[in-house]
């Protein structure tokens, strides 16, 4: 099966070829991946190399937490892709709910109520299995409903505020 995969305005064609092997873009790569014991972690292991990510789903794409740094992920096969393509694009739109990637321990939030923000700002740093993961935005826009103040604890999945 082929998905598009988009990232960051970025689109990757990634088709899964078997269980050991899956080609993106026109790369093949061989690959070792599995859920760490119930949890949305995942360990990847891809040409010798080893990646622990959390990853979670949403209601029309993917949160993923890798290297500290959380990615949006929009996953189509690639007949839902055309079909989208088909129908013209939309701008995006609406209020985006920013959740916990994991559970943690709000460490800082830089941002306020109705404060305006850029895409790949800052917007909250959580601390869990003692890293900090710095939370960003994934557009323009105005922070509203601050849900959460630093030192507080929350649950993987909690609303912690939204950009509109």
């Amino acid at each position: 099966m082929k998905y598009v995969t988009t990232i960051e305005d970025k689109e990757f064609s990634v088709e899964i070829i078997d269980e050991k092997h899956i080609r993106i873009n026109e790369h093949v790569l061989e690959v070792d991946f599995m859920a760490v014991s119930g949890q949305p972690v995942y360990s990847l292991i891809i040409g010798g190399k080893s990646y622990e990510a959390y990853v979670y789903p949403e209601e029309k794409d993917w949160q993923v937490l890798l290297h500290g740094r959380q990615y949006k992920a929009i996953v189509e096969d690639e007949r839902e892709k055309r079909l989208k393509t088909a129908g013209g694009a939309r701008a995006e739109s609406g209020e985006f709910h920013l959740k916990a990637p994991m559970p943690g321990l709000v460490v800082s939030v830089p941002v306020e109520d109705g404060q305006e923000v850029k895409k790949g700002q800052v917007l909250i740093i959580l601390e869990s299995m003692k890293m900090q993961n710095e939370l960003k935005s994934p557009r323009d826009g105005t922070v509203h409903r601050v849900r959460v103040k630093p030192g507080e604890s929350v649950e993987q999945r909690q609303t912690l505020l939204s950009v509109m």
